[in-house]
């Protein structure tokens, strides 16, 4: 690869590689694994896109195939392992997304900061019924930490776990303080025709509709503001 750019590494490249700086194996026990070790609650895991993307890292030259073998009826399968490329990838990746928190650009935020285009009965419902999938996440983390617990699993193999949990946590209390302000009238909201259910027309959004003497402030994280270190 020599003088080549550092080659992009996406999520599902990460965990294939990471599965791989284990034992030399072949995609479908890729997938197996994730899923038996409930990964794709962190990594969007499909067969299709698993296989497409050890075939982009042995085009990168970060893995390597070591042999095929066929049992019984079954296809062949090929067995694959990671290069020293492909160890120095995944280890300078996970380096990275530790170190810098890149803006990853989840959709409730989106939808959070957009909610005003619903009336305030409807966000409260919707919200009611995101916090019961939440709580049911919540039981799932529990089991999964009890599981682990029980079968002492080496921590350093589940503390995102823990990090899971705090995490949707945060967001529980987050909202069941929002639903509070709006259930009570201290949040002021936007106001919809209760004939045909049209929000009322306000005027353009006033975070920034000109009439400031200053701009209103940027986050570093801003995609038109900043660039992350390379």
């Amino acid at each position: 690869m020599g003088q080549q750019s550092r080659p992009a590494v996406t999520a599902l490249a990460v965990a294939v590689l990471a599965l791989l700086a284990e034992r030399p194996m072949h995609p479908y026990e890729m997938y197996q694994l994730l899923i038996s070790r409930g990964e794709d609650l962190l990594v969007k895991v499909r067969p299709g896109s698993l296989y497409h993307t050890v075939a982009r890292l042995a085009d990168q030259q970060l893995v390597c195939a070591e042999g095929v073998d066929r049992a019984g009826n079954r296809p062949e399968r090929t067995t694959y392992r990671i290069t020293e490329h492909g160890a120095a990838a995944l280890r300078n990746k996970i380096a990275e997304v530790i170190r810098f928190p890149h803006a990853e650009y989840p959709l409730f935020p989106l939808a959070l900061a957009e909610a005003h285009n619903l009336p305030a009965a409807d966000v409260v419902a919707l919200l009611q019924e995101r916090l019961r999938h939440l709580r049911a996440d919540i039981e799932d983390f529990d089991r999964m930490t009890a599981w682990a617990t029980e079968h002492l699993i080496p921590r350093r193999y589940w503390i995102v776990l823990p990090y899971l949990r705090a995490t949707v946590g945060a967001e529980i209390a987050w909202i069941d303080g929002f639903l509070a302000e709006l259930d009570s009238g201290a949040l002021e909201w936007e106001q919809f025709d209760p004939a045909t259910g049209d929000r009322i027309a306000e005027p353009e959004h006033p975070w920034a509709d000109g009439q400031h003497a200053q701009r209103p402030p940027q986050p570093r994280r801003a995609a038109a503001s900043y660039s992350p270190p390379p």
